[in-house]
C-alpha cells in the first residue's frame, strides 16, 4: 500500500534530510530552507493554505485576527521645524548680534561676533558655505530644504546681505575669516609684513583663477574630493584629514602671521564667488568728497579694498575701519575741513547789505 501524497513526500524529504546531514552537515542551513519551502507548496496544493481574502475570512471564522500592514507616518514640515527649531533660533540669535553690530559698527560687538562665528558656526556646527556649494548649485545636487534649514539660512542670509551690503558673511560670519581676523588681533604688529600694493592688487587675482579652475575640474571630472586643497574650512572638524592636508594648514596659518588674512584676500574661492555678487550691491559705502585727495582710509584698509575715492566691492568685506574712521570728526579731513570753514564764517565781520 502506497502512503498519501503528502505524508509519503514528507517523509522522503525527512530522510533525506537525515542522511544528507549525516554525510554533508555543512547542508543543514540549505536542507532547513528546502524542507519549508518544500512544505508551503505542498501545504498549498492540498488546499491547506488560503492567501488574499480568504485567509482573512479564514481566520475571522477561527477566531482570529488580522490586521492590515500599516504605512509609517512620514514627518510634515511643522515636525520637521519643530526637531531643528534650536538650530534655527540658535543661527537666528547669531545673525541679530553680527547685524546690531554690523549697523552700530561698534568694535567691541565685531570681536565678540567674531568669537561666536568660530565657537559657534565653527567648532560646534562645523557649518559655511563652502565651494562644494558652488558645485552643488551647478549640479543640483544640494542638501534636502525640509532636513537642512538652518543651513539654507545661514546660506540665504549670507548670499542676501552681499547683495545688499557687500561681503558682510566674509567680514563677521565666516567662521575661517573670523578666525584670522582674531589672529590678526593677538598677533604683534610687528611681525606684520605689508605687502607693496602693485603686488596686492595681482595677488587679489588669484581667488579668482582658484575659483575659476575648480568649477572647471569639477565640470569636467565631476568629482569634488579635491575641495580640501583649496578650502581648509575642514579644520573645524579636528578629524579625518591626513598629514599632507594639516602641514598645509600649518603653513597657511603661519603665513597669516606675517600677512593678515592671507587666505581671504588672495586664496578663497567663495570669497571670490561673493566679490562677483557684489558687485551688485546695493547699498555702498559713502565716500565725501575729499576721499579723492586723502588717503587716510586707504592705508587704514587691511583688506586692500580701497583706492583714493574709490571702494572695490569685490575685495571690500564691511570690516568698518574705514566707517568708523570718516564717522570720527577728531581724524577725518572732510570734518575738520567743515569746521575750519565754520570758523573762518564766524570771525568774518557782517557785511551790510546795500
Amino acid at each position: 500500500m502506497s502512503l498519501p501524497a503528502l505524508p509519503r513526500v514528507l517523509i522522503l524529504t525527512i530522510l533525506f534530510s537525515v542522511g544528507s546531514l549525516q554525510v554533508m552537515p555543512w547542508l543543514a542551513p540549505v536542507t532547513v530552507l528546502a524542507q519549508e519551502v518544500l512544505a508551503q507548496e505542498l501545504l498549498a496544493q492540498e488546499g491547506l493554505v488560503q492567501e488574499g481574502p480568504a485567509k482573512d475570512e479564514a481566520a475571522q471564522e477561527a477566531g482570529g485576527w488580522t490586521f492590515e500592514d500599516e504605512e509609517e507616518a512620514q514627518p510634515t514640515w511643522a515636525d520637521e521645524f519643530r526637531n531643528q527649531a534650536t538650530d534655527i533660533v540658535a543661527v537666528g540669535a547669531f545673525f541679530v548680534l553680527a547685524f546690531v553690530s554690523f549697523f552700530r559698527k561698534s568694535r567691541a560687538l565685531k570681536y565678540v561676533t567674531l568669537i561666536a562665528a568660530v565657537g559657534y558656526l565653527g567648532f560646534y556646527k562645523s557649518q559655511l558655505i563652502s565651494i562644494v556649494n558652488v558645485f552643488g548649485v551647478m549640479s543640483g545636487n544640494l542638501p534636502q530644504v525640509r532636513y537642512s534649514l538652518g543651513w539654507y539660512f545661514l546660506v540665504g542670509v549670507g548670499v542676501l546681505s552681499t547683495v545688499l551690503w557687500g561681503r558682510v558673511y566674509c567680514g563677521r560670519i565666516c567662521a575661517f575669516g573670523a578666525f584670522t581676523q582674531l589672529m590678526d588681533l593677538v598677533v604683534p604688529a610687528r611681525f606684520r609684513v605689508e605687502v607693496p600694493r602693485q603686488i596686492e592688487q595681482k595677488a587679489s587675482l588669484i581667488k579668482y583663477v582658484i575659483l575659476g579652475g575648480a568649477i572647471v575640474v569639477f565640470l569636467v571630472t565631476r568629482d569634488q574630493s579635491f575641495y580640501p586643497y583649496i578650502e581648509p574650512f575642514w579644520m573645524f572638524g579636528l578629524t579625518g584629514k591626513g598629514p599632507v592636508l594639516w602641514t598645509m594648514l600649518a603653513v597657511l596659518l603661519v603665513a597669516t602671521v606675517f600677512v593678515r588674512n592671507l587666505y581671504c584676500r588672495f586664496l578663497c574661492p567663495v570669497g571670490a564667488a561673493l566679490g562677483l555678487i557684489s558687485s551688485v550691491t546695493v547699498f555702498k559705502i559713502k565716500r565725501w568728497s575729499e576721499c579723492s585727495t586723502c588717503r587716510i582710509c586707504q592705508k587704514t584698509c587691511q583688506w586692500g579694498a580701497i583706492e583714493g575715492p574709490k571702494i572695490l566691492m569685490t575685495e571690500c568685506v564691511r570690516c568698518d575701519d574705514c566707517e568708523r574712521l570718516y564717522a570720527d570728526e577728531a581724524k577725518c579731513p572732510h570734518w575738520r575741513i567743515i569746521e575750519y570753514n565754520n570758523r573762518k564764517i564766524a570771525i568774518l565781520p557782517l557785511q551790510p547789505v546795500r
